[in-house]
Order: structure tokens, then C-alpha cells, then sequence
């Protein structure tokens, strides 16, 4: 199973001058998938985007079937409540301290 994201193209067929018409999922796509389960908090998941830089997550049921994908926004759409608060959030999360 693997998953092909905004920067497995960039950086897999745009960087390296490839033809996207030549090349297939398999040669691109992201093997090494970072999963949750249904059960698992928001905070967790945020937790797990953050500490592995990215911003989707796979959703599987305890038989590993693919239920779905969360991303950063879905998550930001349920925790904040106004504009501001995500703003906040988001520019945490893209900016964290150090």
C-alpha cells in the first residue's frame, strides 16, 4: 500500500526532470505509511503529524483495511472554534517553536 502526495511529485518527478507520463504510482508513491485507528485522540494524531512532518494521516481498522484519510485541516476545522484560534494553531503547527 503507499500513498502519493503534493511532494512525492515535486520531488520525485518535478525535481529530478522526470516525464510523469513514463513513470507509475509505485514509482513515487510513499511506502512507509504513518496509520492511526478511529479510536486514537485528535491531539495524538496532531502529535504524530507533527513529530513525522506531515500532514495526512491513514485511517485502518484493527484488520489494517483502509477506512480513510485525516489531514492537518480536518483536524483544524474540529479543535478551533474562530478564525483566530485557528490561525494560531496552524502557524504552530507549521512554525513550531525551538
Amino acid at each position: 500500500m503507499g500513498v502519493i502526495s503534493h511532494s512525492d511529485v515535486s520531488d520525485k518527478v518535478a525535481a529530478e526532470n522526470k516525464c510523469p507520463a513514463w513513470m507509475k504510482a509505485s514509482d513515487i508513491m510513499t511506502r512507509e505509511l504513518i496509520t492511526v485507528t478511529p479510536e486514537m485522540t485528535l491531539e495524538d494524531c496532531l502529535l504524530l503529524m507533527e513529530q513525522n512532518a506531515i500532514f495526512h494521516l491513514i485511517v485502518l481498522d484493527e484488520r489494517q483495511g483502509f477506512l480513510g484519510m485525516l489531514s492537518v485541516s480536518d483536524i483544524l476545522r474540529v479543535v478551533a472554534s474562530d478564525e483566530k484560534a485557528r490561525a494560531d494553531l496552524l502557524e504552530a503547527f507549521i512554525f513550531p517553536p525551538r
